[in-house]
């Protein structure tokens, strides 16, 4: 389908949402005119507009606009919300639920989103979703039991990274570096690393012991973290964090 065809529809106007439309206009996978957004009221639907996307207050009317429709509503919301659509879902809808089917980082560029298609979802549909996605950044279809666990990696590993990021500013801040400087070292760091892992492909293990000279400074810092437990600590905040989305899943 291309996309001047393509007809967009979101059920949900939350920073999620939006933060797949930008990327969908930033990439021109579709035009402003043919996204539509729902929400119940104005609060959200006022940033939509600016960009120059059409908005309603009644989900129904997404349905019967669009030929995809991402369902971006809280988790606990959603049962509702298909309970309402139902009804006017037809052959020819794709339905996406972002709160079950695909998660996002809570960024508008470089994010990194898995989904899973339902019985009948095709391969074309797929295609189609992959497409569209790829504009927000990496995009992978996984089995649906992955899910949760992407929940626990990427959709709260953001929280990670940045609590990762203050502590290296804060080394630097410590040791007499001023504050602004040292985040934005610390952030062109993290961002020059996670370059290296998707550009070589290598195993991080690989590329932390490309870094270290024996006997070098990096070593030395590496058995500090290695003294307070870093990678088991973060083993089990992945861990807690999917245990804890698998819960929400079925309450």
């Amino acid at each position: 389908m291309e996309a001047a065809e393509l007809r967009v529809g979101f059920v949900g106007a939350g920073r999620m949402a939006g933060g797949m439309a930008r990327g969908l206009l930033r990439a021109g996978k579709v035009p402003a005119s043919s996204i539509l957004a729902s929400a119940p009221s104005d609060r959200n639907l006022d940033a939509w507009r600016d960009l120059g996307c059409r908005t309603t207050h009644c989900n129904l009317e997404v349905l019967q606009e669009s030929t995809l429709v991402f369902l971006a509503t809280k988790p606990h919301i959603l049962p509702g919300v298909l309970q309402e659509i139902r009804p006017a879902v037809g052959p020819h809808h794709v339905v996406v639920s972002l709160a079950a089917g695909v998660t996002l980082q809570k960024l508008q560029r470089a994010g990194a989103m898995v989904f899973a298609r339902g019985s009948g979802a095709s391969d074309e549909d797929a295609a189609l979703l992959q497409n569209l996605l790829t504009s927000c950044g990496l995009c992978e279809e996984v089995p649906e039991s992955y899910i949760n666990i992407h929940t626990g990696l990427s959709g709260s590993g953001v929280a990670y990274v940045y609590l990762f990021a203050e502590a290296l500013a804060e080394g630097a801040v410590k040791m007499g570096m001023p504050g602004g400087l040292a985040s934005r070292i610390a952030a062109q760091t993290l961002l020059g690393a996670a370059k290296m892992m998707l550009e070589t492909g290598e195993h991080p293990a690989k590329l932390r012991g490309d870094v270290c000279t024996p006997g070098g400074t990096t070593v030395h810092a590496l058995h500090q973290l290695e003294k307070g437990a870093l990678r088991a600590t973060v083993m089990n905040a992945v861990e807690a964090a999917t245990k804890r989305a698998c819960d929400v899943g079925e309450d």
